[in-house]
């Protein structure tokens, strides 16, 4: 990028491509830099932000041939949460008629695995209609099963019908339009053809096959095009990432250059990861012995009890920090990051003052407390819609906002100032004094800052919900002495809040008055859609922490760390598969032959490669060190003995039998 920009090649002719835009980053650090001299702007992108803009500009060509029932009006664009919330409308009184009887996971995980399918059969290139048949003709189990996929066929045949009659359209649908209708136009091709010359195509194996497609029958129209390829990557398999086709590319190219040392790891992590790799899938044609050396980059961490563990997980976290490394150096990993095991690492981070952040990128906005806390004082602000949050949410809502405000005095603050029925709250010198000196003068004028704005607010029209969360956040909770001054982690959910809520009132503000539309999201995230994903939470900028997150997130965000801390070693969660009733991703795949069944070898096979690429993956973004942290007896209770943990083990005996 910066060769071609120092060659005067115009900025907007060249195509920066990635499969999701987090990967984005460091090209957008470069294009955003001072180094860079003035000129158009390269066009960052994915295959599905191409599909949507081309869907845009060309909807006159696309509507009448794809058959939207209203080819005259504009199209709406929907994220996964708009989806959701239409999924759910259509789902919901199905559910009262039966459908799927034998599934037990939430409703809002039923949705999302129903959007999923489409999301597969549009990101693989097969027909949505074709859905249920292939998940029938893998299975072999229990008959009721067959019924379920023939519900979630059902279902995406109806949803698919749904946004045809009302110019909806999901990712799935914008990408079947771009590629069956569009890509095929003289038109269309002859338009991205002459904007763009120049192509940087980026982590090519975590793209999907239609993706591959398209860009094998565009390759030859650019002037230059530069594709990277991580041999050893392919980590969003479960999102319709092909390899196979990925690679197939190469054939396309004139020049192959193979980089085969690493910029990141020592040798010694080099080794450790090679040693793990061949443990999890051993190498028929040579056994892998340890050199001595590569003991040097694992330490381990043991206890009998799980707080013992995350003890002394902090403490030798603080002790790094004194000696040289920075916060952002350190990554506390675990196979998932539970709300009870964030808060325990949180609180003992917070003890030793230690700055750190956490990601989890598919987790509902309703289950941060940063986002429950803005909606509940949203509500209260809003009387007219009716929505009459418990007073425990109030007093969370009052503990989040008000900085130093613990749960107790917040519970009786609550108690005393909040009325549920009427949404009203009593002003702070009305309370008896000594309740007053228990609360603290201090806290309460916080609070009355906070009542007064809410009070204030009531007398001006009413702003749309994501306009009334800038106000609010702006004024108020960002100020000195309020929840979200320092809190980086809030500020972040905070963001993602705010965007969910514009893009939620966009899609929506043609079907809903604008009065009703904050009671809608809000009824909608009371549901517990699963999340988009947000920039803010990808981002590495100005963020000196301790980052906390889930494995496979944290390869994602694709940069490496100095020091990895790899919780939970003996737990199944590192390499067995979500349980998804209603999909499937290696059926749904190019590579699956259809009619072959699914077995419990396949099952266990794929287990292992998954955690083969996961192990690999992250020791590929550890510069020094990784810390095995072990407990007796796990998190739940239980002693634990996991694939990965037995991994460990065979690379260990290699090092003593060196």
């Amino acid at each position: 990028m910066r060769y071609l920009l120092a060659q005067g090649i115009p900025g907007e002719s060249i195509l920066m491509l990635t499969p999701q835009r987090s990967l984005q980053e460091p090209y957008l650090d470069l294009l955003h830099s001072p180094e860079r001299s003035a000129g158009g702007e390269a066009t960052p992108a994915t295959i599905g932000g191409l599909a949507r803009r081309a869907c845009d500009l060309f909807w006159g060509l696309a509507a009448e041939a794809v058959g939207f029932a209203r080819p005259d009006q504009p199209p709406v664009f929907l994220t996964l949460e708009t989806a959701q919330y239409y999924m759910a409308r259509l789902v919901r009184p199905l559910l009262d008629e039966g459908y799927f009887e034998s599934v037990t996971i939430d409703r809002n995980r039923l949705y999302s695995q129903i959007i999923d399918n489409l999301n597969k059969a549009a990101v693989i290139g097969f027909p949505h209609t074709e859905i249920g048949a292939r998940l029938d003709s893998a299975y072999f189990g229990d008959p009721a099963q067959r019924r379920v996929y023939a519900d979630a066929q059902d279902c995406a045949n109806r949803f698919r019908q749904y946004c045809l009659e009302r110019n909806l359209l999901d990712f799935s649908l914008q990408l079947e339009v771009f590629a069956n209708v569009l890509w095929k136009q003289d038109i269309v091709r002859n338009y991205l053809f002459r904007a763009y010359r120049h192509l940087i195509y980026d982590n090519v194996e975590e793209d999907g096959p239609r993706a591959h497609d398209i860009l094998r029958e565009w390759l030859p129209a650019f002037d230059s095009a530069l594709l990277i390829y991580d041999e050893g990557a392919g980590f969003r398999y479960f999102l319709g990432a092909d390899t196979q086709t990925g690679w197939a590319l190469r054939e396309l190219c004139d020049e192959h250059v193979v980089l085969n040392e690493s910029f990141v790891m020592s040798v010694d992590v080099a080794e450790l990861s090679e040693g793990l790799v061949n443990a999890i899938l051993p190498d028929t044609n040579e056994k892998w012995k340890a050199e001595s050396g590569s003991g040097s980059a694992l330490s381990i961490i043991q206890s009998h009890f799980y707080p013992e563990l995350l003890d002394a997980v902090v403490n030798e976290i603080h002790r790094l920090l004194a000696e040289s490394l920075r916060p952002s150096d350190i990554v506390i990993l675990a196979p998932y990051l539970p709300d009870a095991l964030r808060f325990s690492i949180a609180h003992r981070l917070e003890t030793k003052n230690i700055p750190w952040r956490s990601h989890r990128p598919s987790r509902s906005l309703r289950d941060e407390s940063a986002s429950r806390a803005l909606i509940t004082l949203a509500a209260l602000a809003h009387p007219q819609w009716g929505i009459h949050p418990p007073k425990f949410d109030a007093a969370y809502a009052l503990m989040q906002s008000i900085d130093r405000l613990d749960l107790v005095r917040a519970q009786l603050l609550t108690e005393i100032v909040y009325r549920q029925r009427d949404l009203r709250l009593s002003p702070f010198d009305q309370i008896k004094p000594e309740v007053q000196e228990r609360i603290t003068f201090t806290l309460g004028n916080r609070y009355t800052t906070l009542r007064d704005w809410i009070l204030a607010y009531h007398e001006d029209d009413p702003l749309p919900l994501d306009h009334f969360l800038r106000k609010l956040f702006g004024e108020v909770l960002s100020q000195p002495g309020f929840g979200y001054h320092r809190d980086f982690d809030s500020v972040r959910v905070a963001a993602s809040l705010v965007e969910s809520v514009k893009k939620f009132r966009m899609a929506m503000e043609a079907a809903m008055d604008l009065g009703g539309l904050g009671r809608e999201y809000i009824q909608m995230l009371n549901d517990g859609v699963i999340a988009a994903s947000y920039l803010e939470g990808w981002g590495s900028e100005d963020k000196d922490a301790v980052l906390v997150a889930p494995a496979h997130t944290f390869l994602m965000m694709n940069r490496p760390v100095t020091v990895q801390f790899w919780l939970d070693i003996g737990s199944g969660g590192w390499y067995e598969r979500l349980s998804q009733p209603l999909t499937h991703p290696h059926v749904l795949s190019r590579e699956w032959e259809p009619g072959r069944v699914w077995t419990d070898a396949d099952e266990v096979q794929a287990g292992k490669e998954s955690l083969a690429r996961l192990v690999s993956g992250l020791l590929h973004r550890c510069r020094e060190r990784v810390f095995i942290c072990l407990s007796e007896l796990g998190e739940s209770g239980f002693e634990q003995r996991g694939e990965l943990l037995r991994a460990f083990q065979k690379v260990l005996t290699s090092q003593g039998d060196a």
